[in-house]
């Protein structure tokens, strides 16, 4: 349930672009995606998928054929990916087709936000991380005080990128539970939005980008500035999984990514 795909289908759709939605109607079982999974097909391009293998090129065979028979559709195929296809996964799914509309798009919703984030610093790892959100459902203010500092072009649709001199005052306005990546071009701006963070005390995951001797140093600025222990205790840095080697941006951003989807699998107490 990709917002980047359903994003597609709007664009498609406006285009005029000839589609079927492929739905993961049900489920039984071991299957490689969930019920509410969609696929859009056109003749010559796809975007999203629901599980890869055998079972995705008979959905995409099954669409291209509604496409091109000038059938109105839906149609629905019930498949057993052990006996019928030879997939070890050995569930079933039910596959449901339907030409994209109007209607279709209606019926397509939003999908539910692993995690809401404040993501501060639009530098190398900044980019690199909205690069990997792009296929993530989430939801990403990407807030930087440089306007040219954020790349040219469209975002992903979950992204929205916020230009504002004071960029610290943007805590005050997040929801409670969010997600807050700290990695600015300038260390004492990096202290004021961290430390405005850990006053709210509401925050789901801290991550301030930096090394073990940059985390002391703040922690002792912060302890003097009276910030709560408890608070302090929580904040992440260096950001990104245990044991991940490399500096590069693309390889801190798998490894931060990985840490924010950790954080949301974790149920709220």
């Amino acid at each position: 349930m990709n917002r980047a795909v359903r994003a597609t289908a709007q664009q498609w759709l406006a285009a005029g672009v000839p589609a079927v939605v492929v739905e993961v109607k049900a489920t039984r079982g071991s299957v490689p995606r969930e019920a509410g999974t969609r696929m859009l097909v056109a003749t010559t391009a796809l975007a999203g998928t629901v599980g890869g293998g055998h079972l995705e090129l008979q959905a995409i065979a099954l669409a291209r054929e509604l496409l091109n028979s000038g059938q109105a559709g839906p149609l629905e195929r019930h498949f057993a990916l052990g006996p019928t296809l030879g997939q070890c996964c050995g569930g079933a799914m039910t596959l449901r087709l339907a030409r994209l509309d109007r209607a279709a798009l209606a019926a397509w919703p939003l999908p539910p936000s692993a995690f809401t984030l404040q993501l501060y610093g639009a530098g190398h790892v900044g980019r690199a991380i909205v690069g990997l959100l792009a296929g993530i459902d989430c939801r990403v203010q990407w807030i930087d005080e440089r306007e040219e500092a954020f790349p040219a072009g469209a975002l992903p649709p979950q992204v929205e990128a916020v230009c504002v001199p004071a960029v610290e005052a943007e805590v005050d306005i997040a929801p409670p539970g969010c997600s807050y990546l700290v990695l600015t071009h300038n260390h004492d701006l990096d202290a004021r939005i961290t430390e405005a963070v850990l006053r709210r005390g509401d925050f789901g995951y801290l991550g301030l980008i930096g090394s073990r001797t940059k985390r002391a140093r703040f922690l002792h600025r912060f302890e003097d500035r009276g910030v709560p222990a408890e608070a302090l205790a929580r904040l992440t840095c260096p950001i990104g999984v245990p044991g991940i080697r490399g500096k590069q941006p693309e390889v801190i951003a798998v490894s931060v990514v990985a840490q924010l989807l950790q954080q949301a699998a974790v149920p709220s107490t």
